[in-house]
């Protein structure tokens, strides 16, 4: 009959080297975490800015398809009502 103490000592050296993936998951998370923190951090800095803000004294920029009822040239003489 086999010594069970021997045994023992054997399936518990043996338990105690599987560790499993715990520090493999605690990585994973504590990167995906510090990942996610800065993303959100990337996508939420230009809510706070106001690009299209004009600045005092300044004309405002006419856009591409931006045309009054007076006409592309913008004089008072082009009115059409």
């Amino acid at each position: 009959m086999p010594d069970i103490a021997e045994a023992t000592a054997a399936l518990t050296g043996i338990a105690a080297a599987q560790q499993g993936p715990g520090d493999t998951l605690r990585i994973v998370l504590l990167v995906s975490m510090v990942g996610g923190a800065l993303l959100a951090w990337f996508l939420l800095r230009g809510c706070g800015r106001d690009d299209t803000a004009e600045q005092p004294g300044e004309r405002p920029a006419e856009q591409p398809g931006d045309t009054s009822a007076r006409g592309a040239s913008g004089d008072a003489e082009d009115a059409n009502a």
